[in-house]
């Protein structure tokens, strides 16, 4: 296994009045900034909760990795860091694909800072390990704008980049500046992830068009989305989410 590493992950409020009555802390996918994946969708939320998002190591605001990591170290990280923003305040998780296997890894855990975990895009593996060293490797001969055009078919729903080509075009800009250690690194982490036997309320949900995960087996298919639903359909995930956490709620904190 190996010693855990402490990953230094950028942490930025999206959404919500600061100390509200309820934390949502929202998680990226691989090759994105949380702040504009999440966006629109946290706005909505933020009448709600307060929501506040982490961004991987060399994406969005996040520095550049020092050192290999795993999953793992990412959950370790991100519980953390939420034990001590929370205060005490009933708190959940949502997570997008690379966002989504912290997820699992968090749901895993009796004893950290949440009461409800859902992992949106995301399976207990994602894809094989052979793929994620593959791309690892392009990345860092290439750089992530390699990732572009392929990106571009696997993120979105049929039609989405026509009907949406500002938000399309900014995810996929973004994707272009990622560090590409950081990115290689994190393919990595994704190629040793498999997740562990759940302990905490936990829901997936996946995009009816997602060819990344397959909506086979998901709690919740969401239409009209493929594997960025939170940007692609904001305000109908955002309801979804609502729906969901309040379905699994603990009954000592709905008073």
């Amino acid at each position: 296994m190996g010693w855990a590493v402490t990953v230094e992950l950028s942490l930025t409020r999206l959404a919500g009045p600061e100390g509200s009555g309820r934390l949502l802390v929202v998680g990226p996918s691989l090759g994105t900034s949380v702040a504009l994946l999440w966006r629109d969708c946290a706005k909505v939320l933020g009448g709600g909760f307060e929501v506040i998002g982490w961004d991987l190591p060399g994406h969005g605001s996040g520095g550049p990795a020092k050192e290999a990591f795993t999953v793992q170290d990412i959950a370790d990280e991100v519980a953390e860091r939420v034990t001590a923003l929370a205060g005490g305040r009933p708190s959940a998780y949502a997570g997008v694909s690379f966002g989504g296997a912290v997820g699992f890894e968090l749901a895993a855990r009796s004893d950290g800072p949440f009461e409800a975990v859902v992992c949106i895009g995301a399976a207990p593996r994602i894809g094989v390990p052979e793929m994620w060293r593959d791309r690892a490797a392009l990345v860092r001969r290439a750089g992530t704008p390699v990732m572009v055009d392929g990106s571009a078919q696997r993120w979105f729903a049929p039609g989405f980049i026509a009907r949406a080509p500002r938000v399309a075009g900014a995810l996929l800009r973004v994707l272009a500046e990622v560090d590409k250690e950081s990115y290689a690194l994190a393919c990595e982490a994704l190629a040793l992830f498999e997740a562990g036997e759940a302990v905490l309320p936990l829901r997936v949900l996946v995009g009816e068009h997602d060819v990344v995960v397959s909506p086979d087996g998901a709690d919740v298919v969401l239409a009209g989305c493929g594997h960025l639903p939170p940007a692609e359909e904001p305000a109908a995930v955002a309801r979804t989410l609502v729906e969901v956490l309040e379905e699994m709620r603990c009954p000592t904190t709905t008073a």
